[in-house]
């Protein structure tokens, strides 16, 4: 997915079971985040980087919708955890993150294995995507500020 694509209609099955629909955001833009692991030092810190400007960030019109492939269960642990206010996609076959380019080859030790390549997409109220975060400029511990910082 690129600057300017159209954002898919389903999203995914959320920790309650619930199915999420890109149209269920319409009118309001979306920060759409894809992270490796529920309970990893990294995703926390992102997970809670948004929690903690939760407010600011809807201030300023954003919802915010996380994806990993951990499942609802997991992520039901992960938001209780951290009281994280948003809704996380288990997106166990990947087939979203497939669908959004960000299922990909990792390197970690020196062996290679498929996951989940850290990206964010901001979506405008049209469903359009307006900026992209890519695995190399997301600071975990920073990120929602990266992101207030685009407005």
């Amino acid at each position: 997915m690129n600057i300017g694509d159209k954002a898919p209609e389903f999203l995914g099955i959320d920790q309650n079971g619930k199915e999420v629909k890109l149209s269920d955001y319409a009118g309001k833009k979306l920060v759409l985040y894809f992270y490796p692991k529920d309970n990893t030092p990294g995703c926390t810190a992102e997970a809670c980087s948004l929690r903690d400007n939760f407010d600011a960030l809807r201030a300023k019109g954003y919802e915010i919708l996380g994806v990993s492939s951990q499942s609802e269960a997991s992520h039901q642990k992960f938001i209780e955890k951290n009281s994280l206010p948003f809704p996380l996609i288990a997106d166990t076959d990947h087939r979203l993150q497939e669908e959004m380019g960000v299922w990909g080859e990792k390197k970690l030790a020196g062996r290679t294995y498929m996951g989940t390549l850290r990206t964010t997409f901001l979506i405008g109220p049209d469903g359009t995507i307006t900026d992209i975060f890519t695995p190399k400029q997301i600071k975990t511990k920073e990120h929602a500020t990266q992101i207030l910082a685009k407005e």
